[in-house]
């Protein structure tokens, strides 16, 4: 018999409505993926709950100050982390905001690398209205992503992280930039499984009418598609998090992660078409079929520098879904984590820095 939820969770839980940020949207769903995973333990059911009410109740990080604007192109902000130097535009995903690449002033990658003499520029895809209801991803890279190399010269790389990644690929084969990293970037879509790529599928399906109507798919369902890749993973942070200090540097860092991906932008319609029935469920991509403009995006002819990082324990983007081409390094921390855990700093800002610092040597 699977255990109801306590009878006051909704005012336990729930308690601070006027700030959505203070906890997982889709709240309903969250917690019946939270009963599903723990029905047959309630203790582990408590604990999560627990998990829950700390992180809702948790004192909020500070955001640090904005880095300059050094352009803008529609929607799409970019701002400068570094003085000089080579300019590398880092391309976040489309799913979540750019801010897990800025997240807070003692963990930032972006300010990380710019610290290491670096020139970084993070682009910030803003937020879409219905008026782009039919840019797809390959429309993200004509509109945003190219103009954004032209503005930052003939001399500047190019990274993508996540989907960002995936993007970057396609606008390096379009105009190659003098470099390219890539990092946690999904290309062979096979490598997901196919209960995931299933499973994604079916949730589009269901939502797409109803996001028709307004021509974006909103990030209540984005979020879904998180929790259905790993629920189990998502049910025990919460249990984890039961157990640690809200206030401390570990559970501010925490608490930042989980406002970030609980308040992340929609996506134009097109967009979350060509990921989902196109990427996801039809790898265009990994089996050379996918086009922009009339050009297959085919990585295989590039003749630029690349570099090609991975997580060996990423459950987001399997390691099996990366290009298998460009120079790799496989690091064993998480989708995230590589970004903004504790190890980041040592590990994959560090991999980066030595990277591109030889870049700009050459």
């Amino acid at each position: 018999m699977i255990p109801r939820l306590p009878t006051n969770v909704g005012r336990s839980i729930a308690s601070n409505l006027s700030a959505p940020q203070h906890r997982p949207r889709p709240l309903p769903l969250f917690l019946d993926m939270l009963r599903n995973e723990t029905a047959k333990d309630p203790v582990r059911m408590k604990a999560a709950l627990a998990g829950l009410r700390s992180y809702q109740n948790a004192p909020r990080p500070a955001r640090p100050p904005e880095a300059a604007v050094v352009g803008r192109i529609g929607r799409v902000t970019l701002r400068g982390h570094g003085a000089q130097g080579r300019p590398i535009l880092f391309v976040p995903s489309l799913i979540n905001g750019s801010e897990i690449l800025d997240l807070g002033a003692q963990n930032s990658m972006m300010r990380g690398l710019a610290a290491r003499g670096l020139n970084p520029v993070l682009l910030d895809w803003g937020t879409p209205g219905p008026d782009e209801a039919d840019v797809g991803l390959g429309g993200h890279v004509e509109r945003y992503i190219l103009p954004a190399l032209d503005m930052l010269g003939k001399d500047a790389a190019l990274a993508g992280y996540c989907l960002g990644g995936t993007m970057s690929v396609a606008a390096a084969v379009l105009r190659p930039p003098k470099a390219l990293v890539l990092i946690a970037a999904p290309w062979d879509f096979g490598g997901f499984s196919s209960q995931t790529r299933n499973d994604l599928l079916e949730l589009w399906r269901s939502a797409e009418p109803v996001s028709r109507g307004f021509g974006l798919l909103p990030a209540e369902i984005l979020q879904q598609i998180f929790w259905r890749i790993d629920p189990s993973r998502t049910i025990a942070k919460f249990e984890q998090f039961a157990r640690k200090d809200a206030a401390s540097p570990e559970g501010q860092n925490y608490v930042a992660v989980e406002d970030w991906a609980n308040d992340g932008p929609p996506l134009p319609l097109a967009a979350g078409r060509d990921l989902m029935e196109g990427l996801m469920a039809g790898n265009m991509s990994g089996e050379g079929r996918w086009t922009i403009s009339g050009r297959t995006i085919d990585p295989d002819g590039l003749r630029i520098p690349v570099l090609n990082i991975l997580s060996t324990t990423d459950r987001i983007t399997p390691a099996a879904s990366a290009w298998r081409g460009g120079e790799r390094i496989a690091l064993d921390e998480g989708h995230v984590g590589m970004v903004v855990g504790r190890r980041a700093p040592q590990s994959l800002w560090s991999h980066l820095a030595t990277w591109l610092s030889h870049l700009q040597d050459s």
